[in-house]
This record gives structure tokens, sequence and C-alpha cells, in this order.
């Protein structure tokens, strides 16, 4: 099938070489701008673009997706193809192409709508998630289902690696989706949405008087980003990893300012009068 592909960071990478390895036509990959980097003012491709580039795809950088409109109308694609692109596409672009556009989600729809699902899967202490390709509407995530796949949420899992097994789910499904689309029926979702916002630093600041168990979600969701912290003489300790030891939150991994990550207990031996957390 002939295809354009909207998709920006490094999750949608493998998506992207799967489906030009299984011999779809990629018309056009659209991902976000160059990023500048660092403070030297050079800028950088996002993972998609590199990624497109290397496979010698035609690659578009719009600012905003509707300059592609009709570019993207005379690619002569039949679907549109979305992972992770950053944006919120116009309804011009919905018609632009014959059978529309799916996106692949990281959820079990209508569960986490919205810009973090992982993490807001494991801030709330779900113990199964998935992902799902949708047919996109107008609303945010609101499209009927093609095809899902569900799976297990490990209780040691931080969102990184959740994320990577999503995306291997989710890229054999969005691959074997694409391939039977024309004799699929998408479902309507149904159940209770729930709205996964995007994430904040500061609900990452980890407040001793929690529950142990949910410190330590907080502590795997927010790895690799934001990172979930505390102050230790006002200066602030990013917790990478962390374990409910009797009944007691114990941080296993952590990073001091400016330095590098290191076990808990090399923090406190390094420290005279060890490590005094939230102070």
């Amino acid at each position: 099938m002939r295809l354009v592909y909207f998709g920006s960071p490094a999750d949608a990478v493998p998506p992207l070489r799967a489906l030009h390895d299984a011999g779809h036509e990629l018309a056009l990959v659209v991902t976000q701008p160059d990023r500048r980097r660092g403070r030297g003012g050079a800028t950088e491709p996002t993972p998609v673009r590199a990624a497109a580039e290397a496979l010698g795809l035609a690659v578009r950088t719009p600012a905003r997706a509707r300059e592609v409109t009709g570019e993207v109308s005379a690619s002569g694609a039949e679907l549109g193809v979305v992972v992770a692109f950053g944006q919120l596409l116009p309804e011009s672009l919905f018609t632009a192409v014959p059978l529309g556009f799916v996106n692949l989600h990281f959820s079990l729809l209508p569960r986490w709508r919205g810009a973090a699902p992982v993490e807001r899967a494991i801030l709330a202490g779900d113990t199964e998630t998935g992902v799902c390709v949708m047919q996109i509407e107008r609303g945010l995530d609101t499209g009927p289902v093609y095809a899902r796949v569900v799976t297990p949420i490990d209780t040691t899992e931080t969102a990184g690696e959740l994320r990577d097994r999503l995306v291997g789910l989710g890229t054999e499904l969005l691959v074997d989706t694409v391939s039977q689309l024309r004799a699929l029926v998408p479902e309507p979702q149904t159940g209770e949405p729930t709205h996964a916002d995007k994430l904040t630093t500061e609900e990452f600041e980890l407040d001793l008087a929690r529950p142990p168990d949910e410190l330590v979600r907080v502590v795997r969701a927010g790895n690799p980003r934001p990172g979930a912290w505390t102050s230790v003489d006002g200066h602030r300790l990013k917790v990478w990893r962390a374990r409910v030891d009797d009944g007691a939150f114990v941080p296993v991994e952590v990073q001091p300012e400016g330095r590098a990550r290191m076990a808990f207990d090399a923090f406190v031996r390094g420290r005279r009068d060890g490590a005094r957390l939230g102070s």
C-alpha cells in the first residue's frame, strides 16, 4: 500500500522501518522541524527524519502539519499513518488520502487518551495496558479501533522499559493492520475514558508522606523522563529506581545534581552524616 507517515521521536522509527521492510511504499515522511541542541546553535534532525533519509525516503519538516496538506493529497498515497508525531492533525488532512489516517496509540483506549499514556498507566497502578491502532477523527484519541494488543505491566517496570515493549508490540500490530486494512471494520471505543495529561516536573517531586508503593510508582513513571526527585540539603536528588522494603520506601539508584547515577548506598557512604531525603 502507498502510505504517508507522520512521526518524530525514536519510538516512531521501528514502525517506519517495519512498514518499509514489509513492502509498503512510503510516498512521504512528515516529521517535526530540526531542533536546536545545546548552546552552540547546531540543529539536530528528529530520529524519524534521520531514519527516513537513510532509507532514501522523501521527508518534510513543516512547522504546522496543515502546510503539507496539498502535498499529501497529491502524493498518491491511500493511507496516512501517525506514530507520535507531536502535533494534532488538521481535519483537512483526514480527507487528503482515500482511507484516512490511522494512529498507533500506546494504551488500551479509551483509557489514557492523550500525551502521556504509558506514564499515567504506571502512576495509576494499572496492572495491564496495551497498544491500539485507531482511526483518527476530530477528537483527541476518540476514533474507532481497528486492532489492539493487551499486555501486563510488571511491578518493577519503568516507563522507558514499558514503552520499549509497547513499541515492539505496536510495530507488529501496525504492520498487520495496515496490510489488512481494507477488510477491517474499526469498532467504536467503549468504557469510561481517562485522560493522560502532559507530565510536569513538579508532579514527580517525591512527597515522603505518601504511601511507599505510590512513591515507587512515581519513580518508575519518571524513568527516563522527567525523573522523580527530592531534595538533600537544598540540592535536587533524582531517584531513578526504588523499592518497598519492610513497608518503607527505599531508593536504589540516585543521581545528585551535576553527577552521574549511582547506587543509593554509595551516595549515603559519600556523606558524613548519611542522606536525609526531603531536606
